[in-house]
């Protein structure tokens, strides 16, 4: 079990997710906006394992505009070497790594230039990956998509779109749950008809289900990953006291953190907690950690 936070650290003092206006492209502003992302992102790594922060998800704005037409720089060339030596310290230290592509990033579309768009951007989010030299243990997460006012049907869009993925695309992507169309059961279908895996969203899970319980659901999510997805992933987080339904909380609440600790054994996946004060949070669940055999030390 790894615990991770997503894309950005507030403590080390720099910004891993710089980008800019389309408008305002050039190739030497590119060249360095990536730069200063590839060496924020290997500060945080570096942090990251220092604390026993195993798990990390980069950012989709690692390479801002790279599956865009104005992207002429063949930055997967340029910025191999910085890849190359990144990727050799996650593997040395076990790092789990995961991407979340944007909500506009929709399989089951029914524009056909929306899903080619999508695919673009699923294949940039790939060649980051297969640049780092990481396994089909680390996953692109997506949600299934839209509804479309026939839910049936958008849901088998997805069945029959999902073939037509390339397989370098395939072997990382992963779906989960979210907390308005589609839930657990509908994610458990469509895994069902593709293969593809299932993250588990507890949050998600809370608001929008169909009575499972959350131990339940971690057992059903769990059996549709194989042995080269690597251990499942977990998405964690709760509600935000005082705020409307479905705001993540700001920081983790260790009772409700520890309560499912409890219920998840001896069940063993890697988290990652949807909070926003990332790796503060992320610092406190390695500290609940501690005593749990399942937890991975750096």
């Amino acid at each position: 079990m790894r615990i991770g936070y997503p894309c950005i650290n507030w403590t080390i003092g720099c910004k891993g997710d710089r980008t800019f206006r389309l408008n305002s492209y050039s190739e030497e502003r590119l060249i360095e906006t990536v730069q200063n992302n590839l060496d924020c992102l290997f500060k945080m790594l570096q942090f990251n394992v220092a604390n026993e922060i195993l798990f990390f998800r980069i950012t989709s704005d690692l390479v801002p505009f790279a599956s865009h037409p104005v992207c002429s720089l063949n930055w997967q060339e340029y910025f191999k070497t910085k890849f190359a030596e990144i990727g050799q310290f996650i593997r040395a230290h076990r790092i789990r790594i995961s991407m979340h592509p944007s909500q506009f990033i929709i399989i089951n579309a029914k524009d056909a230039k929306v899903f080619e768009n999508s695919l673009k951007e699923l294949q940039y989010h790939t060649e980051v990956l297969d640049l780092l030299g990481l396994d089909s243990s680390a996953k692109i997460q997506v949600h299934v998509g839209g509804v479309y006012g026939d839910k049936t049907a958008a849901m088998e869009r997805f069945v029959q779109r999902y073939p037509l993925l390339p397989a370098a695309v395939r072997q990382h992507l992963v779906i989960e749950n979210d907390d308005k169309s589609y839930d657990l059961a509908d994610c458990l279908n469509i895994s069902g008809a593709t293969g593809i895996p299932v993250l588990f969203d507890v949050f998600h899970h809370q608001i929008k289900n169909n009575g499972e319980a959350t131990r339940e659901a971690l057992i059903l999510a769990g059996k549709t990953w194989h042995a080269a997805d690597g251990r499942p992933m977990v998405d964690y987080s709760s509600q935000q006291a005082h705020a409307i339904n479905g705001k993540h909380a700001e920081t983790i609440d260790p009772d409700d953190f520890s309560k499912f600790m409890t219920l998840s054994r001896p069940l063993d996946f890697d988290i990652m907690l949807e909070i926003k004060d990332k790796e503060t949070s992320a610092l406190k669940a390695v500290e609940l950690l501690h005593s749990d055999e399942r937890f991975i030390r750096a």
